[in-house]
């Protein structure tokens, strides 16, 4: 890949880790949207969107955690079950026909959230611990299968469940994506007997999402959900899922012309 190339992917990941960091996540949609719409291979798409993904979370859950927000009681269970559910996801292979569409759909549902203002209460319920360790299980291994943290999933689940406000939900989401992301990354590098990235390309990205990182979990634990920001970043998501099913078409259209010419010759 040229070295333009390379440039335009770091700067466009600075701007996802931005955006996402000032609610907490560490961005793994975001980045697998820009690596769609770059056509990475799929078998580097993973890798990459999760090592981005610690170095952001990293920073995110120690800018959140600094705010007093934190709720251990919420975030241990949830880490027990999703730990290693999301090794588990990591360490299962798919193919790509099935990938890029799974990974199309969630572009999709995360553009959605990101259009709809974050709301949450003041007074929360109290967790139930077989939902939320059912909740863990859940979010750990698709999460692990697809590529990301599992902030996409969790953040909209407490709130609606109303388990936590939006400030308690970022001091929750960033440390769960990182630990998630490790054990996922673990996962493809046990299946892979290694990790299966660029280490030339992967390099100026993580050098991006450091900066970009900061930036957004300093604002964002000052003055969370920006909704401008989320706005644009939907669009954005919705574009790379648009791209992610459009490509999985030619991509099957390909395989039956293919099919057809072996047939006839």
């Amino acid at each position: 890949m040229d070295f333009q190339t390379i440039l335009l992917i770091a700067i466009a990941v600075f701007f996802m880790a931005t955006l996402y960091s000032t609610v907490g996540h560490g961005g793994g949609s975001g980045y697998l949207a820009i690596l769609a719409i770059a056509a990475i291979a799929p078998e580097q798409m993973r890798p990459t969107a999760l090592l981005l993904n610690i170095v952001v979370s990293s920073i995110a859950t120690w800018k959140f955690g600094a705010t007093g927000t934190f709720r251990k009681n919420l975030f241990i269970p949830l880490v027990c079950a999703s730990i290693p559910a999301a090794f588990v996801g990591g360490y299962i292979e798919i193919p790509n026909q099935v990938y890029k569409p799974i990974v199309g759909v969630v572009l999709l549902y995360a553009a959605i959230r990101l259009f709809v203002p974050i709301k949450g209460f003041e007074q929360t319920k109290k967790p139930i611990l077989i939902i939320v360790l059912v909740a863990g299980l859940l979010i750990g291994f698709f999460s692990g299968i697809i590529g990301v943290g599992g902030g996409i999933f969790l953040s909209p689940l407490l709130l609606l469940i109303g388990w936590t406000t939006p400030k308690e939900t970022a001091a929750i989401s960033a440390p769960f994506i990182l630990v998630n992301s490790v054990s996922g990354l673990g996962g493809i590098a046990v299946e892979h007997g290694g990790l299966p990235v660029d280490s030339l390309f992967v390099a100026p990205l993580a050098l991006s999402v450091v900066a970009g990182g900061f930036v957004g979990a300093s604002f964002g634990s000052k003055k969370l959900g920006h909704q401008g920001l989320r706005t644009l970043l939907g669009i954005v998501l919705l574009i790379a899922a648009t791209k992610m099913f459009l490509t999985m078409n030619s991509s099957q259209t390909q395989q039956s012309l293919n099919e057809i010419k072996s047939t006839h010759e």
